[in-house]
């Protein structure tokens, strides 16, 4: 009787023994010291980069190839930006495509600082397509037009007709294309539905596109405001989707897949 009542006492014991909780890891804060370190210094310096590198290229890209210079400008500015902001980037998949191809690469939009991620660590020459709005501001305005970027006026898609045929006839030379299908940038962090005509050039020029996902971006530096917030960031590149047997009307069902491998790439890392 003695060895039940002890057996029985242990088992309460043991049943009363309380649980051991963990609590997940706070997520990093950023206070005031980030703040004013980004509005006092980040932001300044990469306006300067910004001003003075527009005004030497403007000379420098008189003589010789102009596209091939501004792409060299572009590519130098963000380099700088990138290691002013302190940001790393873990890069993964390029080894699955074949960069001298003319792909589209359909890249997912959470940051303005997508573009120098992408001038940094996309190892070739290449061209954005861009919405008209961006041809307002200052030297930048003036950079993307001269360096051959693709303007899109979205209010407006007929007055893009010229810029659209000069596209496709570079992805045909060769120049592979950026484009970023959501049509602007996320205002919260998750994928917004692609707009189907951002694959027309793709398409049309019979090229595959390559889906691209940029995690840590928006929250290094979301829409309306100027507060950088430093941090490791990572650039994965799928595999290419072909655009062989699409037709021009047959865009929608193009944009579903593309925006599926995107978002499988940018979720199942994050």
């Amino acid at each position: 009787m003695q060895e039940v009542n002890t057996s029985v006492t242990e088992r309460t014991e043991t049943l009363q023994e309380p649980a051991i909780i963990t609590t997940p890891p706070r997520p990093k804060t950023y206070g005031w010291i980030s703040r004013l370190r980004s509005y006092l210094i980040l932001d300044p310096l990469i306006w300067l980069y910004t001003v003075v590198l527009g005004i030497i290229s403007i000379p420098c890209s008189i003589f010789g190839d102009t596209e091939r210079i501004l792409h060299a400008f572009a590519r130098f500015w963000s380099r700088v930006i990138m290691k002013t902001i302190v940001s790393p980037v873990k890069v993964t998949g390029l080894e699955k495509i074949d960069i001298s191809k003319p792909y589209v690469y359909a890249v997912n939009h959470g940051s303005a600082l997508d573009i120098p991620v992408l001038y940094v660590y996309l190892p070739f020459q290449f061209r954005i397509v861009f919405k008209k709005e961006l041809l307002s501001y200052p030297i930048v305005g003036w950079h993307l037009k001269r360096s051959g970027q693709v303007c899109i006026d979205q209010q407006h898609p007929g007055g893009s007709v010229a810029s659209i045929r000069s596209a496709l006839k570079s992805l045909k030379g060769g120049m592979p294309l950026v484009i970023f299908p959501e049509g602007g940038r996320t205002p919260d962090g998750d994928i917004k539905p692609f707009l189907p005509g951002a694959f027309f050039l793709a398409i049309k020029a019979q090229v595959d596109i390559v889906p691209v996902a940029l995690i840590g971006t928006y929250e290094l530096l979301p829409m309306n405001t100027y507060h950088i917030k430093s941090r490791p960031l990572e650039m994965h590149v799928g595999e290419p989707i072909s655009t062989a047997g699409y037709s021009a009307r047959e865009t929608e069902g193009l944009s579903a897949k593309v925006q599926k491998a995107v978002e499988d790439l940018y979720y199942n890392h994050r």
